[in-house]
């Protein structure tokens, strides 16, 4: 069993940054990170293989965002510059099973709670 908890959300005005964390217990695989926002269906922001090789990033946040993992604290990360009001939504991570990259929200196994990120404009 997996257990994700996020951390580092928060109220940024346009243009700032924030760094999402999320600790992990459990071996994990293929990772990534969502978010929902209101009136909106949940949508894959950032993935990471299993071996940190391959990324994907949604075009929304390409050259904005930035994901990483630090194995030895088997935590994932997302570095998000540059924020826009339309950023503005909870942010999820997950943990897939798979070791390559999945972008699907039904190829992941594990959710975290979320974490709201509000960026003002």
């Amino acid at each position: 069993q997996v257990q994700l908890v996020e951390s580092g959300g928060g109220l940024v005005q346009a243009g700032g940054s924030l760094r999402l964390s999320c600790a992990a217990s459990g071996r994990t695989f293929s990772m990534g990170w969502f978010r929902q926002a209101p009136g909106k269906e949940r949508e894959i922001v950032s993935a990471i293989s299993w071996n940190g090789r391959n990324t994907y990033y949604a075009d929304s946040v390409k050259g904005r965002f930035t994901i990483s993992r630090d194995y030895a604290k088997n935590t994932l990360y997302l570095q998000m510059d540059s924020l826009k009001p339309e950023d503005t939504a909870v942010y999820y991570c997950a943990a897939s099973l798979s070791t390559s990259i999945a972008v699907a929200t039904v190829a992941y196994q594990y959710w975290g709670q979320g974490t709201q990120v509000t960026v003002s404009s």
